[in-house]
């Protein structure tokens, strides 16, 4: 089979599964992390090793790693933790601005708090290119009242990458403030899953406030991740339990998945521009390849920021699912977008909100790529789409018939 689904999930890396291997056979007996006897502090000491090396690797300080179970939980956790703390302040409808191009943990969560806590939600339009303009923030801020503003760093589905810096500065210029506890602060978060270790992400020069990373697309096992969150940004634990990260997650901390991610983190940013030399080339070649086909368009214009081994197509005259059918078939393991929504697809928010269309977002295919793909893989995928696209179109047709 030829895999080109990374964005879902990678392969672990070689050097992680090692350490895995050695921590399971040893580790089980350093006890509790909690736990004050002798082998809880080893386990302690192991944990605070693996959040040192994990902010050293994202030039953050370490007291602003929080383990999670991964993205969605981190992400879920800064969203709600924002709600419930400005309720708990006295802001009777706080504010949540997030972009129409989230992913689902971030626009659900908010949705959630919208119809649950009270919360007012300003949901961002994005341009062609999937990105949110600076001026459109600034005007959906009101100091005082907006509790969190949340816009991914790079877009799961289309590969797209925002400004963050740029629009972090545009919240602080309209605030009037940059440090929390000032009045009008406004908290900024991005969902990094997509863009940490594949693209730049500087978490103190851009001026975040939280930042949320998925170990499983990083080559890390699946059910470790992190919260980057500044010191003085107050979340409330949307659940009660020991409340071991700071207060703000609780739940024993695996200290084996712990320096998994680490180590997976640190690997990939280490990595990470050789590797999108080689990704952007591969990019390139699909592209190029599947586009001469008749039919089959690129979604991001050509001269829009994106990460190096996303490719983001969409199909005239198709459907997802019977394309990615056909392709399965045919041996090719791609996605729609988001592999966090599980059942019938819908069409994708993402491809509806950039403007493409009803059509486009029935018929989005998503190739990501990452450190096992090779030139043979994407022209693999080249000899077999035609095929695919052919099979997946008669389908179509044949099942209008009866509609």
């Amino acid at each position: 089979m030829t895999y080109l689904d990374h964005a879902a999930t990678t392969p672990l890396h070689p050097a992680v599964a090692d350490q895995l291997a050695r921590d399971l056979a040893v580790l089980p007996e350093a006890g509790n992390p909690s736990s004050q006897h002798a082998a809880g502090r080893r386990a302690g000491a192991l944990l605070s090793e693996a959040r040192a090396r994990l902010a050293r690797a994202l030039g953050v300080d370490t007291h602003e790693v929080l383990f999670t179970s991964g993205g969605t939980e981190a992400d879920a956790l800064v969203v709600a933790g924002r709600a419930l703390a400005a309720r708990r302040a006295g802001t009777e409808h706080p504010g949540l601005v997030v972009s129409a191009v989230e992913h689902p943990a971030v626009l659900d969560t908010a949705r959630r708090a919208e119809e649950m806590l009270g919360a007012r939600l300003t949901v961002l339009g994005v341009d062609a290119a999937g990105r949110v303009s600076a001026e459109a923030l600034s005007a959906a801020v009101e100091p005082g009242t907006t509790a969190l503003v949340s816009v991914m760093a790079a877009n799961n589905e289309t590969g797209a990458v925002e400004d963050l810096a740029g629009l972090v500065a545009a919240v602080r210029a309209h605030t009037g403030t940059a440090r929390p506890g000032e009045p009008g602060w406004v908290a900024v978060h991005a969902d990094a899953v997509a863009a940490v270790g594949r693209v730049a992400v500087d978490v103190h020069n851009w001026g975040l406030d939280a930042v949320s990373l998925s170990g499983h697309k990083l080559g890390a096992p699946v059910g470790t991740g992190a919260l980057v969150l500044r010191r003085e940004v107050t979340l409330v634990a949307p659940t009660g339990g020991g409340l071991q990260e700071r207060g703000t997650r609780s739940g024993t901390q695996d200290v084996v998945g712990a320096r998994a991610l680490a180590l997976a983190v640190e690997l990939a940013v280490a990595e990470r521009q050789e590797e999108a030399v080689r990704l952007e080339a591969l990019r390139s070649r699909l592209l190029a390849g599947a586009t001469v086909l008749e039919g089959v368009h690129a979604t991001l214009p050509d001269d829009a920021a994106h990460l190096p081994g996303t490719a983001h197509l969409w199909v005239e005259d198709t459907d997802a699912e019977a394309l990615l059918m056909a392709l399965d078939l045919a041996g090719v393991e791609a996605s729609a977008g988001s592999a966090c929504h599980a059942g019938v697809f819908q069409p994708s928010e993402v491809v509806l909100a950039m403007g493409l269309g009803e059509e486009a977002a029935r018929a989005p295919l998503r190739l990501s790529m990452g450190r096992t793909t090779t030139v043979e893989d994407i022209d693999r995928f080249l000899a077999v789409l035609p095929g695919a696209v052919d099979t997946a179109r008669r389908a179509r047709r044949g099942s209008s018939r009866y509609a």
